[in-house]
């Protein structure tokens, strides 16, 4: 992939929970690292599911990050011997971090964002679904149905045993105690009205 571009360009790594995500988004860091390139990983301060300063995936695999808050923060570490930049949770930052990665971009460096494409509800993260236009590459992973165990692409949130209702709050960090894989068919978002 490397020779098909000399200059910069942004690559996209999404599907829903439990797809394999960041352990796809370590590997493409690992071969960078492996070919010598000089690599910034990043994370957003609000995921600290696993590790409050590392990129860690569900099976525990992980590597440091510079933890950030605001996406502008990412261009006062990257200077110009900077070759590649990885940000993971990519949805959960504002929407200025569109900003930063085209500056980076257009700067020559490859940027790897790897993130959610759609909330517990099915709908699409804003981040994420101008990213996936804006790519030059995107590779969009699945997960196995906790119900049927065909292919998942929803992630179904849990709360207290019940399937989320739609006007629960949007960003919930969570891990396998409040999330499943689903596919389209065993995705489930409840009114107010419905119970289980």
């Amino acid at each position: 992939m490397y020779s098909r571009y000399n200059e910069g360009w942004i690559e996209v790594i999404t599907g829903c929970m439990f797809a394999g995500k960041t352990e796809e988004f370590m590997r493409r860091i690992n071969r960078l690292q492996y070919a010598k390139r000089k690599v910034l990983v990043f994370k957003p301060k609000v995921d600290i599911r696993y590790d409050a300063k590392k990129v860690v995936s569900h099976k525990g695999v992980s590597i440091t990050a510079i933890v950030i808050d605001d996406p502008m923060q990412i261009l006062k570490h990257v200077d110009k011997e900077i070759e590649a930049v990885a940000i993971d949770e990519v949805q959960f930052f504002k929407p200025s971090i569109i900003e930063v990665i085209k500056t980076l971009a257009n700067q020559n460096k490859q940027v790897i964002v790897a993130g959610l494409d759609q909330d517990f509800r099915g709908e699409p993260f804003p981040v994420t679904k101008e990213l996936l236009a804006l790519a030059e590459f995107v590779t969009k992973l699945d997960a196995v149905c906790v119900k049927c165990g065909k292919a998942a692409t929803r992630t179904q949130r849990i709360i207290n045993g019940r399937e989320a209702r739609y006007d629960d709050e949007i960003i919930l960090i969570g891990a396998q105690e409040q999330y499943e894989a689903r596919c389209r068919s065993h995705h489930r978002v409840l009114t107010n009205n419905q119970n289980r």
